[in-house]
């Protein structure tokens, strides 16, 4: 999959394209019937397929103090979505420039002149350009006036309930990451490299890997019941605190995961942590010796909540 950060990067294509725009948010099953439905097409076109995406999200330009947490953060889109063999992703920057482009323009000198559309897949509520005009009815319009097809992907239904990123995010807020992850079709996960902290869970007892999160912030903050793949071929146990440890004063969001029964140094391993039960906030606590208290108290909720998954198991 080749990743073209910004118009500026798009050489002119050799041929015609089929393109599908959207956030993408988390990759849940109704993205996923996207996803199908572009694949499809390209087989039948037998033309490269590309996903347009947006950096920032276009909330987020807008009202970020109210932009929803995200799902996921970049590198765990673009991987999927890399899985999924996709030909291009194109990321677009959103800035003033962009948001005050009508939509009309949006398709010409985009999707027409950049990107030599020949079919367009989108989901059934995609609104985009200058006020949000532009929709199924006006890409339409301009499908007829530039010769491209327009396709789109119906509303997917779980329990008689949309399936969106909204709905995921309620699911993790209640605690209900089973239903997280039958809406996203998978486990909810974050991964990342290992790389060395500030040793402080070590020197308290409890070594942790550690995985930098950047500068998003996202829907998980707190201390979890997790497991661990990408060490070796096992399914790792532990306990996850994820957030910017205000007991020490941090700032950058960390993911910290203290694994069961595990003594290795796996610095530079790409591990994906599955999120699987909320134990607590984080917290700020008046010293590390009372957040070691905390973090037994943790470990043993934590080992308990294992101890009720294996013996609910058929």
């Amino acid at each position: 999959m080749r990743l073209i950060r910004g118009l500026h990067n798009l050489t002119p294509p050799t041929s015609a394209s089929v393109v599908t725009i959207g956030n993408f948010d988390g990759i849940h099953l109704g993205h996923q019937q996207v996803l199908e439905q572009l694949r499809l097409a390209v087989v039948q076109h037998k033309l490269p397929g590309t996903v347009i995406i947006f950096e920032p999200q276009p909330i987020e330009f807008f009202a970020p103090g109210k932009a929803p947490k995200r799902l996921s953060r970049f590198r765990e889109k673009l991987a999927y979505l890399k899985s999924k063999q996709i030909d291009n992703l194109l990321c677009l920057r959103f800035n003033r420039d962009l948001a005050e482009l009508y939509a009309e323009d949006f398709v010409k000198q985009i999707l027409v002149e950049r990107l030599k559309i020949r079919h367009l897949v989108i989901g059934d509520d995609f609104r985009f350009g200058k006020n949000r005009r532009g929709n199924f009815q006006l890409l339409q319009d301009c499908g007829e006036q530039y010769g491209f097809a327009v396709e789109k992907t119906e509303t997917l239904l779980i329990d008689g309930a949309r399936v969106s990123s909204t709905r995921i995010r309620e699911s993790i807020l209640n605690n209900d990451f089973e239903q997280a992850s039958r809406l996203l079709g998978r486990p909810y996960s974050l991964s990342g490299k290992v790389c060395h902290g500030q040793k402080l869970g070590r020197g308290l007892g409890f070594p942790t890997i550690n995985i930098k999160m950047g500068d998003k912030t996202l829907i998980v903050k707190g201390i979890f019941a997790v497991s661990v793949k990408g060490i070796d071929n096992r399914v790792l146990q532990g306990v996850a605190s994820i957030g910017t440890r205000p007991t020490i004063n941090g700032v950058d969001t960390i993911l910290e995961v203290f694994i069961l029964d595990f003594d290795q140094d796996v610095y530079g391993y790409r591990v994906e942590v599955e999120f699987l039960h909320k134990i607590r906030d984080e917290q700020k606590f008046d010293s590390l010796q009372e957040l070691k208290v905390h973090i037994e108290q943790d470990t043993v909720k934590a080992k308990q909540y294992f101890d009720l998954l294996i013996n609910s198991t058929p």
